[in-house]
């Protein structure tokens, strides 16, 4: 696991945007696993700056979730459906045709999982993956105590995670749903290069219990120690905990600049 410590998350967003940007050089049609939330937005803002001053051509990118809601009507405002479309689809230019997701919406919830699952081994698999890192150190939707081999499929979220994100839902936590479907961790790690974003003072017990603490299904984000490529970008703030912190800043910096993440 690579752990890179950036001054702050505008820092940490055009860092992953320039990967992404490498990763669709190579190769066009790549497909792109994204993330909800507060913390990515810096990434998809700096990526769709790069495509609108021709920098970065992502006409051919693919891209999929990682998670949705299980409830929520086709085109509510918060189903993540909805967020991936304004937040990454729009800004880059790309049409709903090149984008991929669970039905949160369906009858048969666990067909739908299976389903979603098997498209994304028919895709290819995913090339890159997005994630952010919940303060209880889950990652999607696998929360705590998740299943380490676990596929796409429904959870029941923890109450913490609700009141998480309440915020998008008027601050009421009743209008959360209480289910969601989400890759699993054994999805995620089929991933080629997985990178978690992390941001803020909040997130760094779970960021140094998912660095330096054992593998453990009640931290599910350790398991990204299991990967062969897996990043951690963190702002100061997350890294406050960690106790090799100045051993990451000094691999990072005597790192080639050919390599790249």
């Amino acid at each position: 696991m690579e752990v890179v410590i950036v001054p702050d998350a505008t820092a940490g967003g055009e860092l992953i945007a320039e990967t992404i940007a490498s990763l669709l050089s190579r190769k066009p049609d790549a497909l792109l696993g994204v993330a909800t939330g507060s913390t990515p937005l810096p990434i998809y803002q700096a990526l769709a700056a790069k495509v609108r001053s021709g920098a970065v051509d992502a006409s051919r990118a693919r891209v999929c979730q990682l998670d949705e809601y299980v409830g929520l009507p086709v085109g509510h405002p918060e189903s993540y459906r909805s967020v991936v479309l304004r937040e990454v689809i729009e800004p880059l230019g790309l049409s709903e045709a090149s984008f991929m997701g669970p039905d949160g919406a369906a009858e048969d919830v666990q067909a739908a999982c299976e389903a979603y699952d098997k498209a994304l081994a028919e895709a290819g698999g995913v090339d890159l993956q997005l994630l952010g890192i919940g303060t209880d150190g889950h990652i999607g939707f696998n929360e705590p105590c998740s299943s380490l081999a676990s596929r796409t499929r429904i959870k029941t979220l923890t109450e913490q995670t609700r009141v998480d994100n309440a915020r998008f839902f008027d601050g009421d936590t009743e209008q959360v749903p209480r289910h969601v479907i989400t890759q699993g961790i054994g999805t995620i790690l089929e991933s080629r290069h997985p990178i978690l974003l992390a941001t803020g003072e909040g997130k760094a017990d779970a960021v140094a219990l998912t660095v330096e603490g054992p593998l453990a299904s009640v931290v599910p984000a350790s398991a990204l120690q299991l990967h062969p490529h897996a990043t951690v970008v963190v702002d100061e703030a997350a890294a406050s905990k960690l106790k090799l912190a100045d051993y990451f800043r000094a691999t990072y910096a005597s790192k080639p600049a050919w390599q790249g993440l």
